[in-house]
C-alpha cells in the first residue's frame, strides 16, 4: 500500500507504555438478539448515500474471536512498533476522510474518533482490554482499540502478512463506528435483547456488514491510487485468518457453528470483496434474507 509517514497522528491516541490505568467506566450498552427489529436496519442502508462479543457491563464490537494464546514470541521491535504506528495513523486518517466524505454526499456529518494504541492492557469506556482480546471498537466512548501485537500474531501465526491485511483490521473496525453513527449498533443491541436466542446469528450479520464496509473504504483507497499489486489479495489473506471457524479449528480442533460471533472464513472474504467490487454501503445490507 502506498502510504505516507507523520499523517493522521492527531486521530492517534498513544498509551503505549503507559500500563492499563487509563479509561473509563463501562458505559455502554450491550451487544447482543431478534430479528424483528432488523426492518429499521435496512432503512438506515437504504437513507444512506441514497439508498446502514465484547467486554461488561460496555460492550464493545471486536471484529476477530480471541485467538489461541501464542507459545512464547517476542514483542515488536520499538523502530518496527514506531513505523507501524506511522502506518496505522496514515490508514485511520484516510478511512475517516473517506467516511466523511461519503457523509456529507448523503447530507449528514460523520463525526471522527480516535484509535487507541495500547500494549499489554488497558482501560476503555467498555471496561478492561488485554493484548489477547484482538483490535475492537467500543460504542461507550466510540474509539477503536488496538495492541500492535496483533499485528504479528495475524502474520506470524495465521498466515496474514501484508501491510494491507492490517489496513483491513483497522478499516473494519471504523465500519463498526460507522454503524454506531448510523444507529446500526443500537437497532442490532435492541433486536437481540428481544430475541436472546438470535443474539449470535445477529453479531454475525454485523461483523460482516463491518467487513463490507472495509471493502467500501479499499475501494476509495484503490481510486486514490493507494493500492499496489497483491494489497486486495493481502485483504482476503487477513478476513480469512480471522474467520470463526479457523479460529475454532486452531484453538479446539472442532468446528461449532452454533457458536459464531463473526462469521466464517469464507463469509469474511465473500463480503469484504462484495464492498469492494460495489463500493457502496448498499451493497451491504447483510441483515437481508440472502445475507
Amino acid at each position: 500500500m502506498r502510504w505516507k509517514r507523520g499523517v493522521g497522528g492527531g486521530q492517534i491516541e498513544d498509551r503505549r507504555g503507559m500500563g492499563g490505568g487509563r479509561g473509563g467506566r463501562g458505559l455502554g450498552l450491550p451487544v447482543g438478539g431478534g430479528l424483528g427489529g432488523i426492518g429499521l436496519i435496512v432503512v438506515l442502508l437504504v437513507m444512506f448515500l441514497g439508498g446502514g462479543g465484547g467486554f461488561s457491563p460496555g460492550a464493545s464490537l471486536d471484529p476477530f474471536p480471541a485467538m489461541p494464546p501464542a507459545q512464547g514470541g517476542q514483542p515488536l521491535e520499538q523502530q518496527q512498533g514506531d513505523d507501524l504506528a506511522q502506518f496505522v495513523a496514515f490508514v485511520v486518517e484516510d478511512v475517516q476522510d473517506s467516511w466523511a466524505r461519503s457523509f456529507a454526499e448523503a447530507d449528514r456529518r460523520y463525526e471522527p474518533t480516535k484509535l487507541v494504541l495500547f500494549d499489554q492492557a488497558t482501560q476503555s469506556g467498555c471496561g478492561p482490554a488485554s493484548a489477547g482480546t484482538g483490535p475492537f471498537y467500543c460504542p461507550a466512548d466510540s474509539k477503536v482499540y488496538v495492541d500492535l501485537g496483533f499485528f504479528r500474531e495475524l502474520r506470524d501465526r495465521f498466515g496474514a502478512p501484508g501491510d494491507f491485511a492490517q489496513a483491513y483490521v483497522i478499516a473494519h473496525e471504523f465500519g463498526h463506528h460507522v454503524q454506531n453513527l448510523l444507529g446500526i449498533s443500537d437497532d442490532v443491541n435492541r433486536a437481540q435483547q428481544e430475541d436472546r436466542s438470535q443474539a449470535n446469528e445477529l453479531s454475525v450479520r454485523l461483523e460482516l456488514q463491518a467487513d463490507c464496509l472495509a471493502g467500501v473504504w479499499a475501494y476509495s483507497a484503490y481510486n486514490e491510487q493507494l493500492l499496489e499489486p497483491g494489497d486486495v489479495e493481502e485483504g482476503l489473506g487477513a478476513a480469512a485468518a480471522v474467520g470463526d471457524d479457523r479460529i475454532q479449528k486452531e484453538a479446539t480442533g472442532r468446528i461449532d457453528r452454533e457458536s459464531w460471533t463473526h462469521g466464517s472464513s469464507a463469509q469474511r472474504q465473500e463480503w469484504f470483496q462484495r464492498g469492494f467490487r460495489e463500493g457502496d454501503v448498499n451493497g451491504c445490507n447483510t441483515f437481508s434474507d440472502g445475507g
